[in-house]
């Protein structure tokens, strides 16, 4: 079956920007990056952070992009046409194509699963009481005392029909959008949600930064520590860019391809960048001194991975107004993740339409029902199916559930890889100096010797840190 050939692209640079800023914002800004930054010692780590985005995180960035406009093609086949020319081997190299196309078809079911726990949330608060889920409510859970923000969280996700109903609900509205296509889909759903998701974010920041005690919480996150600056900040802030920016997802290459030649690359890139740190930013000024004001700095750094669906929800129930701004920030957190789960779904379309050579409506029926079977499995996996360890063979992650499993190969392993082979086709498949004629326009490109020294010298070496850290080689 024959493709139809004129290809669908973004309106202008006002719709790139806004969709691959979307899915650049997703949970990793709102949840992962707050946590984080608690964990690793609050200012040192946004230090960190930001001294990475602007030279790893944007030479992996303008890399993917680049090359999906160089060659209008996915993941696979952009590799498959830059390793071409080459033998040996760099024409081994191409199965980078097939790795970085993988990881959003493992990464897409689990996040949806994520989004509707989110989706629960948003009806919780607006139909219950945000005093129900104070800290200082115990309920009993499995014999033991634990709080009741706890026991909702856990009683959820354990009761399979309710997370099945609500992962089914966040993934066909996913779908839906899709099916419009990039301009009437994507495009117009990324310039409503964004800037909504924009005065969401600042005014519940404002809110967060005027709590009794926040004062402390500013200090924590602004105040740069040295004496909690170690080598897992650093592993930490750079294992933080794939989340944030989406790279090694196959998503920038897939937007790459519908770029029009005539837009500014550089100016573009810079957007997103921009963008994206504004946001993780703002995430950490909303809710780090909120929880400092709650509990102090141990429950912003004890928090961890149950900061947002255990820990936030005590936090608004202990402050007034809590409920109106509990709905809005779990509102705000649908958004980021509903944007960055359409561009995981339009990336994985795009790559079975291309390679199997198939119209987009064969393409999403066969990514929404690979979506559904993975994340049914993966919602079982709290349930009927929580014996099951997949990993177990392996004694350091024998206790990993279905979903911590998927995400640590997928984003622990399989990304930085991804990103490694992306490297090795820019430097010694396309060159630098033939894909700096690509990205360069009438505009002087300031930060064109930063990348190639990020792509020569830094790149690979943090990245095989950041791997070999992830499976427990490195500490």
């Amino acid at each position: 079956m024959k493709l139809a050939k004129r290809r669908e692209g973004f309106s202008g640079r006002i719709g790139f920007v806004l969709a691959a800023a979307g899915s650049a914002v997703g949970l990793g800004n709102i949840w992962r990056f707050p946590y984080l930054t608690a964990k690793y010692g609050g200012g040192i780590f946004l230090l960190t952070y930001f001294l990475l985005m602007i030279t790893f995180g944007y030479a992996l960035l303008i890399s993917e992009i680049g090359i999906g406009r160089m060659t209008r093609r996915g993941p696979i086949g952009a590799f498959r046409k830059l390793c071409a020319p080459h033998k040996s081997f760099l024409g081994s190299i191409r199965i980078g194509g097939w790795i970085n196309a993988l990881v959003p078809m493992i990464i897409l079911p689990y996040y949806a699963v994520i989004g509707g726990w989110v989706t629960r949330y948003v009806t919780a608060l607006a139909f219950r009481p945000v005093e129900s889920f104070h800290k200082d409510r115990m309920v009993e859970s499995g014999g033991k005392s634990i709080t009741a923000s706890a026991a909702f969280f856990q009683d959820f996700i354990t009761s399979w029909q309710d997370s099945l109903l609500y992962f089914l609900l966040f993934a066909v509205i996913m779908g839906i959008v899709v099916a419009f296509g990039v301009k009437k889909g994507i495009e117009r759903f990324n310039k409503v949600l964004m800037p909504l998701l924009v005065l969401l974010i600042l005014g519940i920041c404002v809110y967060c930064v005027f709590l009794p005690g926040a004062e402390a919480g500013l200090r924590y996150y602004l105040k740069p520590d040295l004496s909690k600056f170690g080598f897992m900040t650093v592993v930490a802030a750079m294992g933080q860019l794939f989340f944030s920016l989406s790279i090694a997802m196959g998503i920038m290459y897939t937007y790459g391809t519908y770029m029009r030649r005539e837009d500014d690359l550089i100016s573009n890139v810079n957007h997103v960048e921009i963008f994206d740190t504004a946001i993780s930013f703002l995430a950490g000024l909303m809710i780090i001194p909120a929880v400092v004001a709650f509990g102090g700095e141990q429950a912003a750094e004890n928090a961890g991975v149950g900061l947002i669906f255990v820990t936030m929800p005590q936090v608004f129930a202990s402050f007034p107004c809590g409920g109106l701004f509990g709905i809005l920030f779990f509102v705000l957190v649908l958004f980021a993740a509903a944007t960055s789960a359409v561009s995981l779904l339009e990336t994985n379309v795009h790559t079975v339409s291309q390679e199997l050579g198939v119209s987009r409506k064969a393409a999403l029926f066969f990514c929404m029902l690979e979506t559904l079977v993975i994340g049914i499995v993966t919602v079982l996996g709290y349930s009927v199916l929580s014996h099951v360890h997949p990993l177990a063979f392996i004694e350091k992650y024998q206790g990993m559930d279905i979903l911590d499993t998927l995400d640590f190969i997928s984003n622990s392993v399989m990304m930085p890889v991804a990103a490694m082979f992306t490297t090795v086709l820019i430097v010694a498949g396309v060159g630098l100096e033939q894909f700096s004629k690509h990205v360069r326009t009438e505009k002087p490109w300031y930060r064109e010797y930063v990348f190639q020294l990020c792509m020569c010298v830094f790149v690979i070496p943090c990245l095989l840190v950041v791997l070999l850290n992830a499976v427990g080689l490195l500490k």
